[in-house]
């Protein structure tokens, strides 16, 4: 299959400027830093609307997945934005009782808006998206949309989006069993109609669960289900930090 290239994804400089085509005034920079990478950018209409400055850096590691990230057949698999821990979820409460489950904080609303934002200004929009249906996770996808869509309003277009069940918190209340589905789910992926990875949106447990890895909220593992579902890489905002919830 004949897969789509991304600008950035097919040189090895250590500055990218890349910008969706249409999108006025907006571009992403994409610099090296260490063993990874940081990508920044300016949104349309900033300089004149304070709600739409973008201070937030999406940084990347290793370096050199960023030739992976320019390939559509590979997976996002990215744990829900920061929550409130003050508050946790009620016993056996259901994924779309948000009045007693953990929802984000407006911060953390905030951060998935610029993430989202990021990810259009860097070429690194989905060609499709799969959510959980706790409340955490579609108010993730809910800030994210906006971002995208503030960056560049045509980035969502022809872009399927749907919420799954397979995807719902390990071992709760409607929740998935084990992560059997969601591991065939991704290995299934082959970069659809070439538009872009997979945006698969989850938990901290499934995620753990899966490859084995510890996640904070908002950070995305890059899988490639050619390789067995190999973790390739991580993404992550710099305002990233650990959770009191998983992390001591």
């Amino acid at each position: 299959m004949m897969l789509r290239q991304k600008i950035f994804g097919l040189a090895a400089l250590a500055l990218f400027t890349t910008g969706p085509a249409g999108a006025q005034d907006l571009s992403g920079e994409i610099v090296q830093n260490g063993a990874g990478g940081v990508m920044t950018m300016t949104m349309p209409g900033s300089a004149s609307d304070p709600d739409k400055v973008v201070t937030e850096q999406l940084t990347f590691e290793p370096w050199d997945m960023l030739g992976e990230l320019a390939r559509d057949d590979v997976v996002l698999l990215m744990r829900h934005g920061p929550t409130d821990w003050s508050k946790r979820d009620a016993n056996n409460v259901a994924p779309t009782d948000c009045e007693n489950q953990r929802i984000m904080t407006e911060i953390g609303k905030r951060q998935m808006y610029e993430l989202g934002a990021l990810m259009v200004a860097n070429d690194l929009q989905p060609g499709r998206i799969v959510v959980s249906e706790w409340c955490r996770n579609q108010q993730t996808l809910e800030a994210m949309q906006a971002g995208m869509l503030d960056a560049d309003p045509t980035s969502l277009d022809d872009v399927p989006i749907e919420t799954m069940g397979e995807l719902n918190l390990l071992l709760s209340l409607q929740g998935a069993p084990d992560v059997a589905a969601m591991r065939e789910f991704i290995g299934a992926w082959d970069g659809g109609d070439g538009e872009g990875p997979l945006l698969i949106i989850s938990h901290f447990t499934n995620i753990q669960e899966l490859t084995e890895r510890t996640v904070f909220e908002g950070q995305m593992l890059l899988l490639d289900p050619d390789s067995d579902n190999r973790v390739i890489g991580e993404l992550k905002l710099g305002s990233a930090a650990p959770d009191v919830g998983h992390f001591e």
